[in-house]
């Protein structure tokens, strides 16, 4: 009973998910509001497992491509690739971030207004190959919200 009191409560503050086994914890879930004709967004996020899993997909109604990417340096310069997915250990906190882990939002078909908010679904899997998901509700914030330097997605999109 209380489990599903507290869990009812995080989950009406769009903070918290619960995956089948292990207890997966969203905060802070936002994406970065988009002007007329942007076709790709960045969302950001804190995220927190129980036991040791791994973020292997994203998707929402509002892009068609929802990919996880990461942002590093190499050989001096910062690059960004689409990435498998990213392991999450137990009882630490994995930040998707701007200019780190994060995830792509492409081709989207409407501007990403700040205010709004966007439903998201993702998808772990275990060690045992069993795959459990986590509704969000991200919050689209404000353009210049923990700018990172601008990055050309045209190479990452699919068609």
């Amino acid at each position: 009973m209380r489990r599903i009191a507290t869990t009812a409560l995080l989950a009406s503050l769009s903070l918290v998910g619960v995956a089948s086994h292990a207890e997966v914890t969203v905060q802070d879930a936002w994406i970065r509001a988009t002007v007329a004709q942007q076709k790709a967004s960045g969302a950001f996020m804190r995220i927190t497992s129980t036991e040791a899993t791994r973020l292997v997909g994203i998707a929402t109604p509002a892009a068609p491509i929802a990919e996880v990417h990461e942002m590093k340096m190499e050989d001096g310069v910062m690059k960004m690739r689409g990435i498998d997915g990213i392991a999450l250990k137990a009882g630490e906190t994995l930040e998707l971030k701007p200019g780190g882990y994060h995830v792509m939002l492409m081709d989207l078909p409407a501007a990403m207004t700040a205010g709004s908010t966007v439903p998201m679904t993702l998808t772990f899997k275990d060690a045992a190959g069993k795959e459990s998901t986590v509704q969000v509700q991200a919050q689209v914030r404000a353009a210049n919200a923990a700018a990172a330097p601008a990055m050309d997605h045209s190479k990452h999109m699919k068609h």
